[in-house]
């Protein structure tokens, strides 16, 4: 997350994983921006990159594939949100199956971002792959972090970062 202000206007936003800060019509009204002019822009980093929950599945796949979990570990946030939201928003559990051996085929070959996915319906409680996220543990300034894989994930799940 970064704040600053643009052309004196103050906001609050998360940068995208290229580094480019996204402005929507009303933050372009509120700083007097119009498209192609020059703007003067502040902004100073407030915080850690918010972490998505890994499934479980997700955590023994890249457990078991050195190279991908390296890759992993060293891509940003918002890049593993993507992988994850691609992985979790297949419909069937062989379409997210599939996904998860595909991710760590591209992880492990060096690709840092998944090119697509189709859509943000992971996001309603009543999906699927709710039951197997991992749970997050929130440190002292408030951060979360992926704490190993959740009860209701298989008995022999090996925990992930």
């Amino acid at each position: 997350m970064v704040e600053g202000t643009i052309n004196g206007f103050p906001f609050r936003a998360a940068l995208e994983p290229d580094g480019q800060l996204r402005m929507d019509q009303a933050l372009h009204r509120a700083a007097g921006a119009s498209q192609g002019e020059t703007l003067t822009i502040e902004i100073t980093r407030i915080g850690a990159e918010p972490e998505v929950r890994m499934p479980a599945e997700l955590g023994q796949a890249l457990a078991a594939a050195p190279r991908a979990e390296a890759t992993w570990e060293d891509i940003t946030p918002l890049a593993r949100r993507d992988w994850i939201l691609w992985i979790v928003s297949g419909k069937q559990e062989e379409t997210r199956t599939g996904r998860i051996a595909r991710a760590c085929d591209m992880l492990a070959s060096g690709k840092r971002r998944v090119c697509c996915f189709g859509g943000l319906r992971w996001l309603v409680k009543d999906h699927p792959s709710v039951e197997t996220w991992q749970p997050l543990k929130t440190d002292r300034t408030g951060a979360r972090q992926v704490v190993g894989p959740s009860p209701k994930a298989s008995s022999n799940a090996s925990s992930s970062r």
